[in-house]
């Protein structure tokens, strides 16, 4: 699929996408393959949570297409760590094991919790020069959203580095006033801070989290749109990845958001839609 920006989700392996994203019999050892065929790139949730084996990672190296992006997030245990400067063996360990994705890891992510404060910025600083590959970083502290100097300080130290800082979006979702557990689960597990748009390389991340209602989400993708544009525009390759609460339509507003992306950008190619569909699921993809 030839694209001029990334678009994926979460991951590729939600059974709940047989029967939309995957045919109803796809067995769930051909997920990734079938992933491929539509998504140009994935968030690797996985790689958050749950280290995995040698074997698993040249599973999904031959299977990836070569132009595949895997954004692998640094494991808990380096992200979450009380000192990130102590992290050294494990960030090099993580990197070997990525080496068989070889460039389609890019970039790593390092997804840092609210304790993690202005007064830790110091210790980012060995972590990027140790990694020496492509990084973005999301944080969650809100001193980073108060534009104040500690904002500033970080914005800093990643323009100077070639840091992406990931724009989380989180709008969406608490705009919803559910009481469906997967949506109160979702609110209680994503942080609900300011927006900042920023793109400190020539790949700015978007991690949008939405509204169970595909529709409902529109009025919040509209700026995305104009703003995923223009960096296409002007030469940039944006990564957009879009959860909804369970993920379960994580595909369709995927498949939404590049519909509706094709209006301001008409060059840009359709995407495969992956099952048949009947006219009410094509009207809520904005496939009319």
């Amino acid at each position: 699929m030839d694209l001029p920006y990334f678009l994926g989700c979460p991951s590729w392996n939600e059974p709940a996408w047989r029967g939309s994203l995957y045919p109803p019999d796809l067995p769930a050892s051909e997920f990734l393959e079938g992933y491929c065929r539509i998504f140009n790139s994935v968030e690797g949730n996985t790689t958050l949570y749950a280290w995995p084996s040698e074997q698993t990672v040249e599973r999904w190296a031959a299977r990836m297409p070569d132009g595949f992006r895997f954004c692998a997030k640094l494991p808990r245990e380096i992200s979450q760590a009380p000192d990130l400067r102590e992290t050294g063996e494990l960030v090099e360990t993580f990197r070997r094991l990525m080496g068989p994705l070889d460039g389609r890891v890019t970039p790593f992510w390092l997804q840092l919790p609210a304790a993690f404060g202005p007064g830790r910025i110091g210790e980012l600083v060995g972590l990027i020069e140790q990694l020496d590959r492509p990084l973005a970083i999301e944080v969650r502290h809100p001193a980073f959203f108060a534009r104040g100097e500690e904002e500033r300080a970080l914005n800093r130290l990643l323009l100077e580095r070639g840091v992406e800082r990931i724009c989380m979006d989180t709008r969406a979702l608490f705009s919803c006033r559910s009481l469906e557990p997967a949506v109160l689960h979702a609110q209680s597990k994503k942080p609900w801070l300011p927006v900042r748009p920023t793109a400190f390389s020539d790949a700015p991340q978007l991690r949008f989290v939405g509204h169970p209602e595909l529709i409902a989400n529109d009025r919040f993708l509209l700026p995305w749109l104009d703003k995923v544009a223009g960096w296409i525009e002007s030469g940039k390759s944006p990564h957009v990845y879009l959860h909804t609460p369970d993920n379960r339509l994580a595909p369709d507003l995927a498949l939404r958001f590049h519909t509706q992306l094709r209006e301001r950008l008409p060059g840009l190619p359709a995407l495969a839609l992956p099952a048949p569909r009947d006219e009410a699921q094509l009207s809520l993809l904005g496939c009319d």
